[in-house]
């Protein structure tokens, strides 16, 4: 078992449940709440009872996400208003309740519970169908069926859901942002009624078998439960994928559930040639197909489920030196991601999701990490799958900690220990595997995050992996733990705090490019300075204080001091908020580029890395490379430029050029152009290379020697032009003849990953800069679903235009129209140089604003 789950390849033909369609799916609206404390509860759960003063809300929601949208509290986001209001009145239990009407009592009906946090009661039309023990944990999802229950008429549904406790496992966010005063607590998934006529059509899932790598062939094996709620029946399965139909002969016995599997063995019509495959975004086109299911007897439809799937193969492969790499479709695969996070009140919208994940292709990363079952429902699978984006899914550490599980763990096996624990949360993962398993995305499944299952435990995950889905990479621990599945062959070394550029490059102990990062980068990432004023009130703007600590992150993280001492070292004392969080764009750019570009030129001694974080659950300065408000910062800009498709990249280490080709197909006849400029912007050095890049590969081009009139601070320039002469590729460094020095003796916490540096490198000189002032032209076009703006950008001088922020704003606010996606931003442009860059607004964000271009910059003269 050790080394069939450890190599596991999983090959499959993934079902996607867009719309898992029963006769009817009905999701319950119109939901009021109220506190356990201020009601009667006689008659609460019947139509008898008055509900008038309660609180109106809509499922999923948490019980304080509910408070905020009624206006009870305001402002959470400012200051620390948030750590202003009192957990009591969330410590007592809380009423959902709703009504519904039922057309047809001669149907089959099902309540369906998605997600609760973290127990409940459950009343229908004045009877308790379910209690708190039956009703429990965040993760578990349940059927009743509710026929002897249901009226013709009005229905009342009522749902007592009580708080998680010390020791639950329940939803958390651990150290990234503040705990909700709720905990999370309320329905925080759909409550669904669903509908057949007898028979419904359990889970359907289908797999697929390339053989021999042969990605042109593909055998499908389909599988389903059929339940049977009546009496004995006979009745026809059918599929459809495409223009291929197969039907079925089912008898199933009353209240039976039977299992159908088909495969090639019986229908050889699931033999596909030629299949259309899923890929990631970065390296194909994420392929969908359809398919109908459907049980009929006696010529009338009993149940049916309509879905959307993909093809694809997922395996993974082991470096000389132990660590874990992975592959689509037979293909070696560079992951570059970052750490998802929901809202802090887990109230993302589905155009909120959008925005995010087109931000993800942008910035051309591949991979996002869900530590811990996040989103309310399938939206942020559903758009991973269309949009090519890999998902790496695993439950949360918050659960390996004492101070945040509320009960003692074991340092290496975490919380889940008892046997009843066990039998808990073996079943929430069987929920979740099989509530998530239909989608092509998610690519591997994580048992721990900092510790590793216990071996009781782990042998149930087998279990169910091989009932349910064998078809992923399994992984015990985002850690480089050794289970009963072998090694994890990942690592999880952080930093998680300021490191400089070379790091990546020279760090061959801890978090530097070799091998799987789990988790990692540079530290806090502040935002923009509209951003800050957003979540800062205007007295506590400046100096920094304990209102910017609040938002930072939890624990030893909750302080900006490392990055704050990075800054002045580097670029000199700041003299007010403007000139901090301008300085905080260059040095989130400096930071966060080298971290991406160390893994993408190390491949395949490198085989991924994970940005801690990608996404913030509130207005923060931390572990973000855009905030909750959607404005990107300095490091979006820099995982972008990192992640091109064709590159060339410097190495802070061993002072080399790169050329990475990320694609799968050879680029050929390339030409690549170095530029090293003083900090007069005169040019010292140059040097123009031929060069072919092979698919998928990353080559040491040119080494800078030494170079005679250097300043302290100087520039490099990186091109890549194509046959036709067209820019490809460009890329801007400022460099420092200081040495950064990191102090690998220096002690810090077990948990605060970071290596302190002796010495900083100097880029006070950039102070000093002659202002340049550019000239533009916007020229503004529409389409369907955008304004687009293109923006030809000159700089006359012979002085180099230095970290010129782009911006698109609003001419009544003159704050930044968001979310927008730029070609390129916080760009150098080089004397005498004219270079255009394109934004993209949607037309429904946009809400008929008057839109106006402006800029901003290290040297501009504005």
């Amino acid at each position: 078992m050790k080394r069939k789950i450890s190599f596991l390849i999983a090959i499959t033909f993934i079902a996607v449940s867009y719309s898992q369609n029963n006769i009817s799916c009905k999701v319950l609206k119109n939901w009021k709440i109220q506190s356990s404390i201020k009601i009667d509860e006689n008659n609460i759960h019947t139509a008898l009872y008055d509900d008038s003063s309660w609180i109106e809300t809509e499922v999923p929601s948490t019980v304080f996400n509910a408070l905020v949208k009624n206006r009870i509290y305001k402002d959470i986001y400012l200051g620390k208003n948030l750590a202003k209001i009192s957990k009591d009145i969330f410590k007592a239990s809380w009423w959902y309740r709703t009504t519904f009407d039922i057309e047809n009592l001669n149907q089959t009906h099902l309540l369906e519970l998605e997600g609760i946090n973290y127990s409940a009661n459950i009343w229908l039309n004045g009877k308790q169908i379910a209690n708190r023990k039956e009703i429990i944990n965040s993760f578990r999802q349940f059927k009743l069926p509710i026929d002897k229950y249901l009226k013709k008429s009005k229905n009342v549904l009522a749902i007592e859901v009580f708080p998680p406790k010390p020791g639950d496992f329940t939803l958390g966010f651990v150290d990234w942002n503040p705990e909700p005063p709720d905990n999370n607590m309320g329905i925080f998934r759909n409550v669904n009624i669903i509908t057949n006529n007898g028979v419904g059509i359990e889970n359907p899932y289908v797999e697929s078998s390339f053989k021999n790598e042969n990605y042109k062939m593909t055998d499908l094996i389909f599988s389903t439960n059929l339940q049977n709620y009546g009496k004995d029946i006979n009745g026809v399965l059918k599929i459809e994928i495409g223009n291929i139909t197969i039907n079925k002969n089912v008898s199933l016995k009353k209240g039976e559930n039977k299992k159908i599997v088909l495969s090639t063995k019986n229908f050889k019509q699931l033999q596909i040639s030629n299949p259309k495959l899923w890929w990631p975004h970065t390296i194909g086109k994420p392929e969908l197909y359809n398919a109908k299911v459907e049980f009929l007897a006696n010529n009338k439809l009993v149940d049916k489920k309509i879905f959307d799937f993909g093809i694809r193969e997922v395996s993974d492969f082991f470096t000389e030196d132990g660590h874990r790499g992975f592959k689509i479709n037979g293909k070696k695969i560079s992951i570059r991601g970052g750490g998802w996070v929901d809202n802090i009140m887990l109230d993302d919208t589905d155009d909120y999701i959008q925005s995010q994940l087109e931000y993800v292709t942008d910035m051309n990363l591949n991979t996002i990490r869900l530590e811990g079952f996040w989103g309310k429902n399938h939206t942020i699978y559903e758009k991973c799958d269309k949009m090519g984006i890999l998902v790496m899914v695993g439950w949360s550490c918050q659960w390996e900690w004492e101070s945040y599980l509320g009960k003692p763990v074991d340092e290496v096996y975490g919380g889940i220990q008892s046997p009843e624990d066990i039998e808990l949360m073996s079943a929430a993962w069987r929920d979740q595997v099989v509530w998530l398993r239909n989608h092509p995305s998610i690519f591997t499944w994580m048992a721990g995050s900092d510790c590793k299952p216990t071996p009781a435990l782990e042998k149930e995950y087998f279990k169910i992996f091989k009932e349910y889905d064998s078809t992923r990479i399994y992984l015990s621990s985002a850690k480089e733990w050794t289970s009963l599945a072998g090694p994890s062959g990942v690592k999880m070394r952080g930093p998680y705090a300021y490191v400089p550029p070379v790091y990546w490059f020279k760090d061959t102990i801890y978090g530097g490019a070799f091998g799987f990062n789990t988790e990692t980068g540079p530290g806090a990432q502040v935002p923009p300075l509209e951003s800050i004023k957003k979540m800062i009130p205007e007295k506590d703007l400046w100096p920094i204080n304990d209102v910017w600590d609040y938002h930072c992150g939890r624990n030893a993280f909750n302080t900006l001091e490392r990055f704050t001492e990075a800054l002045n070292n580097r670029y000199g004392k700041a003299n007010n908020v403007e000139d901090y969080t301008f300085k905080a764009q260059l040095l989130n750019y400096e930071l966060m580029r080298p971290m991406f570009e160390a893994f993408s030129a190390n491949r395949y001694d490198a085989t991924g890395v994970i940005q801690w974080m990608l996404n913030s659950a509130w207005p923060e300065m931390y572990w973000q490379l855009y905030d909750s408000y959607l404005m990107p910062n300095g490091a979006y800009y820099a995982t972008k430029k990192a992640g091109m498709p064709i590159h060339a990249l410097y190495n802070y280490n061993n002072e080399s050029i790169y050329l990475v080709n990320d694609k799968l197909e050879d680029e050929n006849e390339l030409k690549l152009e170095i530029k090293v400029l003083d900090i007069n912007s005169k040019v010292i050095f140059e040097k123009k290379l031929n060069t072919n890049a092979e698919s998928n590969s990353s080559n040491t081009l040119f080494k800078l020697q030494e170079i005679a009139d250097l300043t302290d601070t100087y520039f490099l320039s990186l091109k890549v032009l194509n046959t036709k002469d067209e820019e490809i590729d460009n890329n801007f460094y400022w460099l420092s003849k200081k040495e950064d020095v990191l102090d690998y003796e220096a002690k810090v916490p077990k948990w605060n990953y970071h290596t302190p540096s002796k010495h900083y490198s100097d880029f006070t000189q950039l102070e000093n800069l002659q202002k340049v002032k550019l000239s533009y032209e916007v020229i503004k076009t529409e389409s369907e679903e955008f304004t687009n703006f293109e923006v030809t950008l000159d700089n006359p001088s012979d002085k180099i235009a230095f970290f010129i922020e782009l911006k698109i704003v609003d001419t009544e606010t003159g704050l930044s129209i968001l979310p927008v996606v730029w070609s390129d931003n916080y760009i150098s442009i080089l004397p005498g140089e004219t270079r255009a860059y394109k934004a993209k607004i949607k037309k429904k964000h946009l809400s008929n604003k008057e839109t106006k271009f402006v800029y901003n910059g290290w040297n501009a003269n504005i």
